[in-house]
């Protein structure tokens, strides 16, 4: 999935609707996917990892205003999920 469609989606997650943002959602999104790389996750160009990433991004961007910094248990069941499917994968 290319970039600008990420950030197109990730902006609609977030209800924003100008471009005012776009270079700070940029970064969320290339950060989200190297966090998403430490964890042992591979980038994959599927619907089901750019989701995962969008997500990730939206959550890097809620926290930063919210007392509840923890992540939602979604997104690390999300990222659980994707990461057992991928090692079961390489065998």
């Amino acid at each position: 999935m290319e970039k600008e469609y990420k950030l197109m989606l990730l902006k609609k997650d977030l209800q924003m609707t100008t471009k005012a943002n776009d270079e700070y959602l940029d970064f969320l999104l290339s950060k989200a996917k190297e966090l998403m790389e430490r964890e042992g996750i591979r980038e994959e160009d599927t619907n089901e990892y750019a989701g995962i990433q969008i997500d990730y991004a939206a959550y890097l961007f809620r926290k930063r205003a919210s007392a509840q910094t923890a992540m939602p248990r979604f997104l690390r069941w999300e990222m659980n999920n994707l990461l057992i499917s991928q090692k079961a994968r390489q065998k």
